[in-house]
């Protein structure tokens, strides 16, 4: 992909963004104010589409996928083809807004992406009686979202923080936001094109405070941004391709998401916590208007809800679970993974750090805001 098409697929994705806020607002939630479409229960069977991210199941003849498949009998199409919020909507959003899924059954999108796309009439709402396997097993602390009350269209699949990701081997210092600006390190450098990512670590590194960001923090941030790219500090903003600029060492840090280990795969690349705090989200599956195979769909959730399922993909993708009694299983297969700070992070590691934040203000605030990142990251 040449720069030139890489910046229009951006500056599409951020008008298509940007309009979501204003006609939800309009629309009043709850599908955009018309009737929302409840995804139909069964026996599943014939073929599903799932999409996801990169490296974010466990794979092979023994993986999540295969088992699925033999145990349920369904033929699964899994796609690893999100590497960002912003540009898997600016694909989908317009086969969606005609109710056309593109084939997928599932797919899995931050939590405030997935309050947009229902807001819009773009996601099913869940049938709790399809669901039983999941609402036996959630952690009682995720049974409740704030973009979600009473989870009428979303069941979460893996969460973790957002941090940096240092090369010890070049950089070992670098252990803070300030840290990434540090002359040294121009061009060598990455920030996530994820707005709700990026922008807050730069807020906390400029002292706003994460309980009450203001609209002038977001633009103090993204005016320094700008000026950061513009000096070549930034070597440019990415999506879950970070990882492998770290694998090849184009990059001696970047902003990242804390269980990427795998993906990068070097044993001299560290995640840290910035000095400043850090940012904590939660991924979402949903089920899609015109989601052509709903029933298979149910069932891969409460698949992936078992507990020692669950234990078999948290041991491999190494993000938050939100499965009650995985612990307590790794605990017996492997304790290293058990008292991982990063899989079960204690209050202290997420003290002080926000929650993929919107920007305040009004529908035309928040679009301004919105606007003003893409600016930057389109150049």
């Amino acid at each position: 992909m040449t720069t030139s098409q890489r910046l229009r697929m951006l500056v599409a994705a951020a008008l298509m963004l940007a309009a979501p806020v204003l006609i939800a607002a309009c629309g009043g939630g709850d599908g955009g104010g018309g009737k929302v479409e409840v995804a139909q229960g069964g026996k599943p069977s014939g073929e599903v589409t799932i999409s996801n991210w990169p490296g974010y199941i466990d794979p092979g003849k023994d993986g999540t996928v295969a088992e699925f498949e033999k145990a349920d009998g369904v033929d699964v199409n899994y796609i690893e083809d999100i590497n960002s919020n912003t540009q898997f909507f600016g694909k989908l959003q317009p086969l969606l807004a005609n109710g056309d899924s593109g084939g997928r059954s599932l797919f899995v999108v931050t939590n405030w992406l997935a309050k947009q796309m229902y807001d819009l009439g773009y996601l099913e709402q869940l049938d709790h009686a399809d669901l039983k396997t999941v609402f036996q097993n959630i952690n009682p602390q995720f049974v409740d979202d704030e973009t979600d009350p009473g989870r009428k269209f979303s069941i979460p699949w893996q969460g973790g923080l957002t941090g940096v990701w240092v090369n010890t081997s070049e950089a070992p210092e670098i252990r803070s936001i300030k840290d990434l600006f540090d002359p040294k390190y121009k061009g060598k450098v990455e920030v996530l094109d994820e707005m709700r990512d990026t922008v807050p670590l730069v807020m906390q590194m400029q002292g706003a405070d994460p309980k009450n960001f203001t609209k002038e923090d977001w633009e103090k941030a993204i005016d320094f941004l700008k000026k950061e790219v513009d000096s070549g500090q930034i070597r440019r903003f990415t999506d879950n391709s970070y990882t492998e600029d770290l694998t090849s060492g184009n990059v001696v840090a970047a902003l990242g998401w804390s269980g990427d280990r795998s993906l990068i795969g070097r044993s001299d690349v560290e995640w840290r916590k910035p000095t400043e705090g850090c940012d904590t989200f939660f991924d979402q599956m949903v089920i899609p208007v015109g989601a052509p195979n709903t029933a298979a769909a149910y069932a891969f959730m409460n698949f992936a809800y078992r507990p020692e399922v669950q234990a078999d993909i948290t041991a491999y993708v190494n993000y938050v679970t939100p499965v009650a009694g995985v612990k307590e299983i790794l605990a017996k297969r492997d304790p290293e993974l058990a008292n991982d700070p990063l899989i079960f992070p204690p209050p202290s590691l997420t003290r002080g750090c926000s929650g993929d934040p919107n920007p305040p203000g009004s529908p035309e605030d928040q679009q301004q805001v919105t606007g003003q990142f893409q600016d930057v990251v389109t150049g």
